[in-house]
């Protein structure tokens, strides 16, 4: 291989080895190119664990897909930028997802009356914190933390660090199964 002058390999080495599916090559281009990926995505993204998220996704999903790359029709590092553009708009569209959500949620307290509130607010209150019991760490602990003391996700994933990503993703599946919990709870007590 061929030094780049710094005691590494040329980018063209790395590309070629890369290309070709040697682990040395992913090596050589996450010392050569993640600095620059995750400066990219912490500029947009203004969150260190959000960017760190991004720098890791992108290396996964070029290595995932090397097969597409050919080091002879452009640098790897103009690759990876472009993945990790992608993946940079990927974490925006959740972000604004993830506010949608809960903006969403906020407006349908407001809009309930106030004796259908104190009914199904106790009630709703009972079930959920019975079922929020049966859940697992760390989403137990997740979900508890994002609700009752209103944390948000990166607050979270610093607190028990831990990704950012897991954050998300625990309190999408806590959410979920909750959900399906209350309705078929609900769905027993109308039957009754």
């Amino acid at each position: 291989m061929t030094s780049n002058g710094a005691g590494g390999p040329s980018p063209t080495d790395t590309a070629k080895a890369f290309a070709e599916g040697r682990e040395e090559g992913l090596a050589d281009a996450y010392r050569q190119w993640s600095g620059l990926i995750y400066t990219l995505a912490f500029r947009v993204l203004r969150d260190r664990t959000e960017a760190e998220d991004v720098t890791q996704q992108v290396f996964v999903s070029a290595w995932r897909g090397r097969a597409t790359f050919d080091p002879s029709s452009g640098e790897l590092g103009q690759w990876l930028t472009g993945i990790a553009r992608h993946r940079i708009a990927d974490s925006l569209r959740a972000r604004r997802r993830d506010d949608r959500t809960v903006d969403a949620a906020a407006g349908l307290a407001r809009t309930s009356t106030a004796a259908d509130r104190l009914d199904a607010s106790t009630v709703d209150r009972v079930l959920l914190a019975d079922e929020l019991a049966k859940l697992d760490d760390p989403r137990r602990t997740i979900l508890q933390l994002a609700f009752y003391e209103d944390q948000s996700y990166p607050q979270i994933a610093e607190r028990l660090e831990l990704p950012l990503g897991t954050v998300k993703s625990h309190v999408r599946r806590g959410l979920l199964h909750l959900r399906d919990r209350l309705k078929e709870v609900k769905g027993d007590e109308a039957s009754r």
